[in-house]
């Protein structure tokens, strides 16, 4: 257990040091690529070090999520996977119809052949 502990107390400022420098390094590739290619293309002002950082986290929130990694996503397929396999077929035709209603297809086309109008 003790060697565990000091293990963990010499990796941690290699950790800490290793984020900080792929912080620093991700808000340089931005402002550098910002400043680059936005100021000519469309005439925006350039952008420091720090607006360019509060770019890639504001990019990373709207993107990327907050460290979810789409989990949430593939949870709610999964489960909705699982309850239509539970499904009769008498049932599963009931779910396609109302839901061929509800966004206003009407009848069902697997039996007529077609669509009706």
């Amino acid at each position: 257990m003790r060697r565990r502990v000091k293990k963990f107390i010499l990796l941690s400022p290699l950790f800490l040091l290793g984020f900080l420098l792929f912080i620093a390094l991700g808000g340089e590739i931005v402002r550098q690529l910002w400043n680059w290619l936005l100021p000519p293309l469309f005439g925006w002002p350039q952008v420091t070090f720090w607006q360019a950082l509060g770019l890639l986290a504001l990019c990373r929130i709207l993107v990327g999520g907050l460290g979810t990694h789409g989990s949430g996503r593939s949870n709610v397929r999964r489960r909705m996977e699982e309850r239509c396999d539970r499904l009769t077929p008498e049932e599963r035709e009931r779910f396609r119809q109302r839901m061929r209603e509800r966004v206003g297809l009407g009848e069902s086309t697997s039996a007529g052949g077609g669509q009706t109008e």
